[in-house]
């Protein structure tokens, strides 16, 4: 079974040991419709196939002398409710196969979101969303029309082919011949015609993945675009991935256009038309059996003609399948550990000679070891790059160590269970993800069952309370994707206030107070030391006055550290931590370190 980050609840268990296998097994779990599609299916067949034997037979009653008008009356009659039954029948086909392709196509989406929730994030590092999100709605909706109209066609055109077979022998046995040869070169040219169409539908469902994912990161970065006039040159990248999809759909229209099966419909058709003549002259047909036996030849028109789209449309889902399921089965190495610890936190953080890094070979860091007791605050300050943000991400393990160890109250992180783990750390980043919900939605993102009162404590104690009270909804106010509506600052105190709500026993600040003013920091920091006495704290930053107040600090230079000890301590004897702050002057230090006195 294929490790999972978060193996979320699914009743979904499908067979995926190969695509076919995949869809067969979602398809089959509607048995009653692929029978009413099948009945459906042969039904119309037949009753298209009657009307060609009636037409002879009333032929022949009107060439009789006198003419048998009652037989012309029958078959006119047996005709009208023929196709009337029929008509039922098409309508059945059609709905169970209607039904089937929306239930693969809500059961696939749904099996492919749960798959990509459960992934970890090296997975969602390396995939470009735009490919995501072109599988995860074109494909997946190209798997539905395989079902319908592709298989409903193909099903259909199928029982077609069976008709003159089934028929002809009725009239003379030799009339065999021509049908037996169109269904010999049909098959063999729909082999050959899929075998070179199954490559080309790969092409064509992965360059319009790649001009999605370009188009996707355009928009996404449609700030960093305007404001460096590149307008012209990203239509000029995207033309390029366009172009590319243009290139592989056309190809793929040219195999179409020279579907085999089209030349022997007109070959059938005239060696049927001609060896039934011969058997009229021979004395062994008559009129009206010439007539209805080629009227059953027609018959193949309609496999021949459906089957041009049919088999293509089977295709582009097979592929659209292919890429879907290669994103489900997606190696991830986190696992959920479901069985691990799962106990409250009290704190305590241990790196042992730990070494990460995010592709092989590339160590972010190296050989990192340190000890941070429960209740304590831990400050991480280095230049940029030099792993900060890393150790953060090991500690709620949305990334596993490489070598070495990380203990979480003397536990290894993997022996946790990830959910419980995780649901008592709080990680504030500065680039801030808020959702495009209500702003009381956003804070109790991880309370959801959170009550306004402990919502709007939240918000008071992160300095946010103000602000949302400005809106014309207030908490209700809805905000903008990712918080775009929202100042910098305003998004790190919603984010903040989402921390204090969960109460967390391990909060992580990534640089989380970097675009709010003094003032506002001021109050923050208290909230945050209020909040410290029952809480592990780690602080990821350059601001001297959180920093000052750290119980511990670790100096990081390019993945290594160098250096740990209090502030104090360390602007004695480490060069490199005094390097960070040779910025300020002395009397912003002292201004700074006056700061970030605690509140008690």
């Amino acid at each position: 079974m294929t490790a999972s980050e978060f193996a979320i609840a699914n009743p979904i268990n499908s067979d995926q040991r190969s695509p076919l296998r995949w869809v067969l097994w979602h398809v089959l779990h509607n048995k009653l419709f692929i029978f009413t599609m099948f009945l459906g299916a042969f039904g119309n067949a037949a009753l298209a196939a009657l009307v060609p034997v009636l037409i002879g037979r009333a032929f022949n009653a009107a060439l009789a002398q006198p003419a048998d008008v009652r037989t012309i009356g029958l078959s006119a009659l047996t005709i009208i409710g023929s196709q009337a039954v029929r008509a039922v029948l098409q309508l059945g086909r059609n709905f169970s196969s209607e039904l089937i392709g929306q239930r693969l196509e809500r059961d696939t989406r749904e099996e492919l979101y749960l798959s990509l929730l459960g992934k970890s994030m090296t997975f969602h590092d390396m995939q470009p969303v735009g490919d995501t999100m072109a599988r995860a709605t074109n494909d997946v909706r190209e798997v539905n029309l395989m079902l319908n109209p592709g298989i409903n066609l193909v099903v259909g055109s199928s029982n077609f082919l069976l008709m003159p077979i089934l028929f002809s022998p009725s009239y003379d046995p030799q009339l065999l011949l021509a049908p037996l040869f169109f269904l010999v070169t049909y098959f063999w040219s729909v082999a050959r015609y899929l075998g070179v169409l199954s490559a080309i539908s790969d092409r064509v469902r992965r360059t319009f993945g790649r001009m999605n994912s370009r188009l996707a990161e355009a928009i996404d970065g449609i700030e960093t675009v305007k404001g460096a006039a590149q307008e012209d040159k990203e239509v000029q990248r995207f033309r390029t991935f366009a172009t590319d999809y243009r290139d592989a759909v056309v190809t793929q229209g040219y195999v179409e256009a020279r579907f085999l099966p089209l030349l022997f419909l007109g070959i059938t058709t005239a060696m049927g038309f001609t060896h039934a003549f011969l058997l009229y002259q021979a004395g062994s047909l008559n009129v009206g059996e010439i007539i209805a036996y080629v009227g059953l030849l027609t018959l193949f028109g309609f496999p021949t003609f459906t089957s041009l789209t049919a088999y293509s449309q089977v295709s582009r889902g097979m592929a659209g399948a292919r890429r879907i399921l290669q994103l489900i089965q997606a190696e991830t190495h986190l696992d959920e550990n479901s069985a691990g610890y799962a106990g409250a936190i009290q704190g305590r953080i241990t790196f042992e000679d730990v070494s990460f890094g995010y592709v092989p070979g590339v160590d972010v860091l190296q050989h990192i070891s340190f000890t941070i007791e429960p209740g304590k605050t831990l400050a991480i300050v280095g230049q940029t790059g030099a792993g900060k943000s890393t150790i953060a991400k090991l500690i709620n393990r949305t990334y596993d160590v490489d070598k070495g160890r990380v203990l979480i109250d003397n536990v290894p992180a993997a022996g946790w269970q990830l959910a419980a783990l995780r649901r008592q750390i709080s990680i504030i980043e500065q680039d801030i993800f808020l959702f495009s919900r209500t702003i009381a939605e956003n804070i109790a993102f991880g309370a959801p069952d959170a009550s306004q009162s402990m919502i709007e404590e939240a918000a008071k104690a992160a300095q946010a309370h103000d602000f949302i009270m400005t809106f014309q909804d207030g908490y209700e106010t809805v905000i903008g994707e990712r918080g775009v509506t929202l100042s910098g600052g305003q998004r790190q105190r919603l984010a903040l206030a989402r921390a204090f709500l969960v109460k967390p026993h391990i909060l992580i600040l990534d640089d989380s107070t970097s675009a709010v003013d003094s003032a506002t920091e001021d109050r923050i920091q208290q909230a945050i030391t209020r909040a410290a006495a029952n809480q592990t704290t780690i602080l990821i930053t350059h601001r001297l006055s959180q920093i000052r107040w750290a119980d511990r600090v670790l100096v990081l230079r390019k993945g290594r550290l160098v250096a740990q000890g209090n502030h104090d301590s360390l602007m004695q004897t480490s060069p490199a931590y005094r390097r960070i702050f040779q910025q300020y002057d002395d009397d912003t230090i002292g201004q700074s370190t006056a700061k970030a006195r605690p509140v008690t």
